[in-house]
């Protein structure tokens, strides 16, 4: 140790000395040098196909079908793109998931947060019994609702309508717990403190409550848009007309239909498919990410 009154030559071996030794972060991350080689290998072998998907859309029949296969294509053409949107109904099925999902999202917005309001900051009799009844809407599989799902929309005269593909998906369990654990962290000092100065529950809600729900709105935006945008066994079930198909209930009559050897057509519209869900993640990630921590919702 020092003394207050050292001299320089006696502080600067010292002060290099203590340069030179390693810090503690340091250590740890050469000792887990295999786990970053895990997660590099992980990398690679999601965004791989990605990139074959992608540099495949611009690239001819011939050339797609050629041996061995080239990563990047020899001469890149739009012409898989074009004849998407203007050859086949493609516009039409892109509206209609848009629709979808952005519906399907927003209510949920609405409903989830609302829920998840009620459950976490007022009391009423039965509201543990509520909740539970929301977790075992998570726990339930979605197959097993299929059939009776069917036969009430068929008596509601909604068979082959948008409509029958939204409103079940209205009102998510999983976005109501999401919610519910978010809003248990507000302190309830915050909303006593407006109900003194005459704030009724909507205004608490509309005004509190939702300003401070950014991360968990972020995070359940992306769940429920890209669950929504990427649904496919329920629109296939109840939507029966070619004109009010989806995107992934379109892209899958292409793979088995007249289309089936069109793999760049085929590459395009899966393009299509993916691009607005990675817009919208890369918008929303440092909030979903938040959302994520301060929830406990784990995958």
């Amino acid at each position: 140790m020092l003394q207050a009154d050292a001299t320089p030559e006696q502080i600067l071996p010292v002060a290099a000395a203590t340069e030179a030794k390693p810090g503690r972060s340091e250590k740890v991350q050469s000792q887990n040098w295999w786990i970053y080689t895990l997660l590099t290998l992980g990398l690679i072998t999601m965004i791989v196909p990605f990139l074959w998907m992608v540099l495949g859309s611009f690239k001819g029949t011939a050339e797609l079908a050629q041996l061995p296969p080239t990563w990047l294509p020899h001469a890149p053409t739009w012409s898989n793109y074009s004849q998407l949107f203007t050859q086949l109904n493609f516009p039409t099925y892109f509206l209609n998931s848009v629709i979808l999902a952005v519906s399907i999202t927003v209510l949920n917005l609405v409903f989830c947060s609302m829920l998840g309001y009620a459950l976490a900051k007022l009391k009423f009799r039965g509201k543990n019994v509520l909740f539970l009844l929301v977790l075992s809407t998570i726990m339930i599989p979605s197959a097993v609702t299929l059939v009776p799902l069917f036969v009430l929309m068929s008596n509601l005269g909604l068979v082959n309508n948008l409509l029958a593909v939204i409103l079940p998906e209205a009102a998510a369990g999983i976005g109501v717990f999401l919610m519910r654990q978010f809003m248990l962290a507000i302190p309830d000092e915050l909303l006593d403190a407006a109900r003194v100065d005459g704030a009724g529950e909507f205004f608490l809600f509309w005004r509190v409550v939702v300003p401070l729900c950014g991360p968990a709105l972020a995070t359940l935006t992306i769940l429920t848009f890209l669950a929504s945008w990427n649904d496919f066994t329920w629109p296939l079930i109840v939507l029966t007309s070619d004109q009010n198909y989806n995107l992934p209930v379109a892209l899958a009559t292409f793979a088995i239909g007249p289309h089936v050897n069109d793999t760049g057509l085929l590459l395009a519209g899966a393009v299509v498919v993916v691009m607005p869900i990675l817009i919208i993640f890369f918008l929303l990630q440092r909030y979903f990410t938040q959302g994520i921590v301060m929830t406990g919702l784990k995958g």
